[in-house]
């Protein structure tokens, strides 16, 4: 299957899949087609805070035309923030839409994940993982929303995670691990993996982009 990824939502979290698709497709042996349309990741943050479905989904809908234009059989957007319009997208995609949500919901069933603490864009924690069922998720306190969305966008904009953006993540799952009972941290923005960068923690990572990128390998190859 040629697969059409958009990307630039950010940058280097079109990387992250990128690589981790060329990856998945070696250990398979098998040859990846792709193509990925660039989008604007200013639009997105714009239309994701003011909440307006129907504009985002209406530039996605144009970047799916673009890719299935280059032959593209299925889609992908590679940023969990820009799921949150993926309702008002599917009616207007020329496309199958590739989504991250069953693919999470299948991870979390399969290991018996029960409750998970998911950090990210402000659209992703207030949402609960856009309402994903099966699984109790926590967040941090209403009043901790901005500071966090601030600290992702910033980091994802950027392209990289300072000092303090790691520090802050990485306290906010303790957190939500230690005094909320969350069995896992949920990296519910596709670009957290730059400040959650170590090789190893004391707790279970969820990377929601990997799991993404492994559903769009499986899919592509089936």
């Amino acid at each position: 299957m040629h697969i059409g990824l958009i990307g630039g939502i950010g940058p280097a979290a079109t990387e992250f899949y990128y690589r981790a698709l060329v990856s998945l497709y070696a250990k398979a042996n098998r040859r990846l087609e792709l193509t990925i349309a660039n989008a604007d990741a200013r639009e997105m943050i714009s239309n994701l805070e003011a909440g307006d479905k129907k504009a985002q989904a209406v530039v996605f809908a144009k970047y799916i035309d673009q890719l299935k234009a280059a032959g593209c059989e299925a889609v992908a957007v590679t940023s969990m923030g820009g799921h949150f319009c993926m309702d008002a997208l599917k009616p207007i995609s020329s496309l199958p839409l590739i989504s991250a949500l069953p693919a999470l919901q299948a991870h979390f069933a399969t290991r018996n994940i029960k409750k998970v603490g998911v950090l990210g864009a402000r659209a992703v924690m207030e949402s609960s993982l856009y309402g994903l069922a099966g699984v109790d998720v926590v967040t941090v306190p209403d009043e901790e929303l901005g500071t966090a969305h601030a600290h992702y966008v910033a980091m994802a904009v950027a392209g990289k995670a300072t000092d303090d953006q790691r520090a802050y993540f990485e306290d906010a799952a303790m957190r939500l691990l230690n005094k909320q009972g969350a069995q896992a941290i949920v990296l519910g923005g596709t670009d957290l993996f730059l400040a959650f960068d170590k090789p190893h923690y004391s707790y279970p990572v969820v990377d929601c982009a990997l799991v993404h990128a492994e559903e769009i390998a499986r899919l592509g190859m089936s």
